[in-house]
């Protein structure tokens, strides 16, 4: 554990890459694999589970100190972490017990933590927890809160991590990434065939890691040869991979989660498939030749079983894109073009209606792709990629290759009704805020942002909701009606659940509209319009 903190500690307190990818060749070059492979585990976040919540763990604390619950929460909202203010609270609270820093982290993350499930009685928690705080310092005491919470995080990214162990093991990065796709066991075998130098076996369901497109630059793409390149819509749906192999079929999302259960149909129509294929594309609910809005697949999304009226519905549709496995060969290294001509032949060979090949878009000029960006919405897409025809099927989100070429976000004037606190850095300013639409005489509630505002911004409208707030309700501030913000948002649908009957995709904040006074905030009817011309 001491160790493990120390790295946490020497990554958190540079904004360096090299320092931190040097900090963590370091431990892996000298750490056991029995320690090594816990520590990639946290630092790849490839655990959410939550062992006690935060609110436990402040009882705890204030179960054994003199401080008042509301001086807690005072220091809390300066904070922003449970986990950090209960480490800085025990340095001035006293506890006397024997040093534990030096067990190893396996032993902690495989015998000492599982026990705060054993316990039979809240008294036994507490006193579990209490015990283990007496045994560590407060870094590390922060570590194992962050731990027990399921918020562990730490200051570098994914890429990071297998960029650091990648410099410690000598074996290249893209190999590493794909072989942490998918299951991740952290037991010393896990990590020796992690690192092994020889071919390993893939397993079955293991996929390719995800290659990500940038944000365009207009610009400078503008000065490209057009005929280098291939268009396609870019769909708002759910990205995967579907895999065919030893006679199963297997659907990861980007995010690295298993949905094969939540889409039965998909499986259904690649059941028929030989071995060894692996399709890089986009599951959508699709209904005639156009895609339902996402709304739909949220009701397929952390379903164990999905009943036959969800299938009915809202009925899926596999786009693909690519072809990353081919007979049990990896063609990734493979020119987009020779793979798009290899899927091609197999979807020939595998025809389903629920499975489709992406098709490319016709264009002789740049400007003509601004025109097909611009009716991106007519065919319930949002936007466009763009592929260099030449690109091999790389890792991550490497500039150059491939770009996004977004449509404008929708907008609404709203106005600002309701404010809360953040969290983490920003647990002592008002960041999340709640926007409203006219309904006749009526602000109604109809999104909620909290990203799109600069810092001088953010310190302007605290100090404003401070003086101007009209009622709490807990954490939550109501403010007097009188900004207008400019919200952008992807898409726009029905809903039962908000009082305004409609709910938007990715709200943000796109300006303080200063200009505009609250009367001339749109309306529900503006939004209604919004909708229809959307559906």
């Amino acid at each position: 554990m001491k160790r493990f903190t120390e790295l946490f500690q020497a990554i958190d307190a540079t904004t360096s890459t090299n320092a931190k990818v040097e900090a963590m060749r370091q431990y892996f070059v000298t750490e056991t694999p029995a320690n090594a492979v816990w520590a990639l585990y946290l630092l790849l976040s490839k655990t959410r589970r939550r062992l006690v919540t935060s609110r436990v763990l402040r009882d705890v604390y204030l179960s054994i100190s003199n401080l008042p619950e509301w001086l807690f929460k005072d220091c809390y909202a300066h904070v922003g972490d449970s986990a950090e203010v209960i480490a800085l609270l025990l340095r001035d609270t006293p506890l006397q017990g024997s040093s534990a820093a030096d067990v190893p982290l396996h032993e902690w993350m495989e015998q000492i933590i599982p026990l705060v499930k054993q316990v039979e009685s809240e008294a036994e928690r507490h006193e579990l927890i209490v015990s283990w705080w007496r045994s560590l310092d407060d870094a590390e005491i922060f570590v194992l809160n962050k731990m027990l919470t399921g918020a562990f995080r730490v200051g570098a990214s994914a890429k990071l991590v297998i960029k650091g162990l990648a410099a410690a093991s000598e074996i290249p990065e893209a190999v590493l990434a794909h072989r942490l796709m998918g299951d991740f066991e952290p037991t010393v075998e896990f990590y020796a065939n992690l690192l092994s130098h020889e071919a390993i076996e893939t397993a079955p369901s293991q996929p390719y890691p995800f290659f990500l497109a940038s944000q365009i630059d207009e610009a400078k793409f503008r000065e490209e040869a057009m005929s280098h390149w291939l268009a396609e819509w870019k769909w708002d749906g759910i990205r995967a991979q579907v895999i065919k192999r030893a006679d199963e079929v297997f659907i990861w999302s980007r995010g690295e989660d298993l949905v094969t259960e939540q889409f039965p149909e998909v499986v259904e129509a690649f059941q028929s498939f030989p071995n060894g294929h692996v399709l890089d594309g986009e599951i959508l609910c699709w209904q005639g030749d156009r895609p339902l809005s996402f709304n739909h697949l949220q009701k397929r999304l952390g379903r164990k079983r999905v009943t036959k009226k969800v299938m009915a519905e809202s009925p899926v549709h596999f786009v693909a894109y690519d072809l990353l496995e081919q007979a049990g060969q990896d063609i990734r290294e493979q020119p987009l073009r020779d793979r798009k001509a290899q899927l091609t032949d197999l979807l020939a060979a595998q025809v389903d209606d629920r499975i489709s090949r992406s098709q490319p878009l016709t264009f002789d000029s740049f400007d003509d792709l601004v025109a097909l960006r611009a009716r991106s919405r007519e065919t319930g897409a949002e936007g466009l990629v763009l592929k260099a025809w030449d690109s091999p099927y790389l890792v991550g989100r490497k500039r150059g290759y491939w770009w996004k070429y977004k449509v404008d976000p929708m907008t609404l004037d709203a106005v600002l009704i309701y404010a809360q606190a953040g969290s983490g850095k920003r647990a002592n300013l008002f960041t999340d805020y709640t926007f409203a639409l006219w309904k006749a005489d009526e602000l109604v509630p109809f999104a909620k942002a909290y990203s799109g505002l600069d810092n001088q911004e953010i310190d302007k409208l605290d100090k404003w909701i401070r003086r101007h707030t009209v009622e709490r309700f807990g954490p939550v501030r109501s403010v007097q009606p009188l900004h207008v913000f400019e919200i952008g948002f992807e898409g726009i649908a029905e809903s039962k659940r908000h009082k305004s009957g409609i709910s938007v995709r990715f709200p943000r904040i796109l300006r303080w509209r200063d200009d505009k006074p609250v009367a001339e905030a749109d309306t529900l009817e503006t939004a209604q319009a919004l909708l229809n011309a959307y559906q």
